[in-house]
């Protein structure tokens, strides 16, 4: 329903200010028109604040005055109640919120100056756009004193990592917010996943892990998910997880079931890392590369093999300390500037949370830091890979195979992950167990080692989205490389 009456007030309306206004007295940017306009149509009709509830709120508006009547409105209409001129008076008679813009007055000169209500979300966009630019026009003041405020505790790296995240924030106000949904919305998206891994060879929904059987158990790593990967030292954890980065970020470039990948080695530098998927792929131990002990002939094959990885998607920051809102900036940062689809933390136990727990109790903070990456994951739809260390309650077993049990503060990282995965190499205990006695008990501890060589057992212990079971890798210690098991069915048979 619409009138042709235009808005009649007593005082004269302020004028939105001109883009090009210049000066340091300038007018924050704000429409006192399109505000007295919503509410008016807001009282003329309750219905229409359908339109915009959903993404306008009382913070919004300039006016403070304005603020509390749509607050007011809000919560008389989330009551069941009428929201007018009468109702709301009744609401404001109990303060002087409005004494300055003519009390009860001014609501019934709102009510009766109606253009139409089928504006109604238009006026409510532009009162949010004025809103987002005057959120902007403060984080730029605040961005200059703080630049111009010297503090010992505080760098110039984080002022910048603090304004990108307001920046962000901003940006992505509401984004999170994705309100109710259809039973039919939600079928149709699960219906529209299972079609794409139907349609792929491997079944893969998520983002490739490059192993043919953990695709199987898996799906691949799904998106929002939190993905924990533990293990003992010597077990092959980074190796493991820089395979599986690095696999994802290949097929992403092969224009595969992968994506670009942010590498956060807290522990190993850029170098040493590139420095080993430069040995994995050219066939070189990653030490001999290092030292530089190749042949000749040898350094040209390095040079191609360094070229052809130069493009893929892969993203290195070996920032030691890191915090975790330090990781969600540049993880941010990445996403907007290059793209992102999965993020790998090594490890999670060099990671600090905001501060204020770390010096009060290190199990609060884990779980401050697993919390927060669960929410990054979902809050940027990538799966997160994190690394952790196990309790040395393994060594004290005779079965050294890691149990949810082991992981070092397990009750946060258990309960936050989506995916627990340990990995387990039986030959590493075997080797520092060789025996002192006859020939016939070592001849036996060969036999064990040689049946055991070069095999991981990746142990996926909690899955919720499918099984928990055991795959088995294989690992060669020279390149620090895990690849897919060869089938004994598929060997040659060799007839003596």
């Amino acid at each position: 329903m619409s009138t042709s009456l235009k808005p009649q007030f007593d005082a004269p309306m302020p004028m939105s200010p001109p883009a090009n206004m210049e000066g340091l007295d300038r007018i924050p940017p704000h429409s006192q028109e399109a505000e007295q306009a919503l509410l008016g149509a807001l009282l003329h009709n309750n219905l229409a604040f359908e339109r915009i509830s959903e993404f306008l709120k009382p913070q919004h508006f300039s006016d403070p005055a304005h603020g509390r009547i749509y607050e007011a409105i809000t919560t008389l209409i989330s009551r069941n109640h009428i929201a007018d001129p009468i109702t709301l008076k009744e609401y404001f008679d109990r303060d002087n919120a409005l004494a300055d813009v003519g009390g009860g007055q001014y609501l019934a000169q709102l009510a009766a100056s109606v253009i139409s209500i089928i504006n109604t979300e238009d006026y409510g966009r532009k009162i949010y756009d004025f809103y987002l630019r005057r959120q902007l026009i403060d984080i730029g003041e605040t961005i200059v004193n703080d630049a111009h405020t010297y503090d010992l505790e505080i760098y110039a790296s984080q002022q910048i990592e603090s304004a990108e995240k307001k920046l962000f924030d901003l940006a992505t106000v509401g984004a999170q917010d994705r309100g109710l949904q259809s039973f039919s919305t939600a079928l149709q998206q699960a219906l529209m996943s299972a079609e794409i891994a139907y349609k792929r060879d491997n079944h893969v929904v998520g983002v490739t892990t490059g192993f043919k059987k953990v695709d199987e158990y898996l799906g691949g790593f799904h998106p929002s998910d939190l993905i924990i990967l533990a293990g003992r030292p010597s077990m092959g954890k980074t190796a493991l997880a820089t395979n599986l980065a690095f696999n994802a970020a290949r097929a992403a470039l092969e224009k595969k079931e992968g994506a670009a990948v942010a590498f956060f080695s807290l522990e190993m530098s850029s170098e040493q890392l590139a420095n080993r998927l430069l040995g994995q792929e050219s066939g070189f131990s990653s030490d001999l590369i290092r030292r530089g002990d190749i042949g000749k002939s040898d350094f040209p094959r390095l040079v191609e093999v360094a070229n052809r990885l130069n493009a893929i998607p892969f993203f290195i920051d070996d920032t030691p300390a890191l915090s975790v809102p330090a990781l969600r900036t540049r993880a941010r940062r990445l996403m907007r500037q290059e793209g992102l689809g999965m993020i790998v933390i090594d490890y999670l136990q060099l990671l600090s949370g905001s501060g204020k727990k770390s010096a009060e109790n290190r199990v609060l903070e884990l779980s401050e830091i697993t919390r927060g990456l669960k929410a990054l994951a979902k809050e940027l739809s990538v799966p997160i890979l994190a690394l952790s260390q196990l309790s040395r309650a393994v060594e004290q077993r005779d079965d050294k195979r890691p149990q949810l049990a082991d992981l070092r503060e397990s009750g946060s990282i258990e309960q936050d992950a989506d995916m627990v995965m340990f990995i387990y190499r039986e030959e590493y205990y075997l080797a520092r167990k060789k025996p002192t006695g006859g020939d016939d008990k070592v001849a036996e501890w060969e036999r064990s080692v040689k049946a055991v060589a070069n095999i991981a057992e990746l142990i996926i212990a909690k899955q919720r989205h499918g099984p928990i079971g055991t795959v088995q890798l294989h690992f060669e210690g020279r390149l620090t490389k895990f690849s897919d098991l060869a089938d004994p069915s598929y060997l040659p048979v060799h007839h003596g």
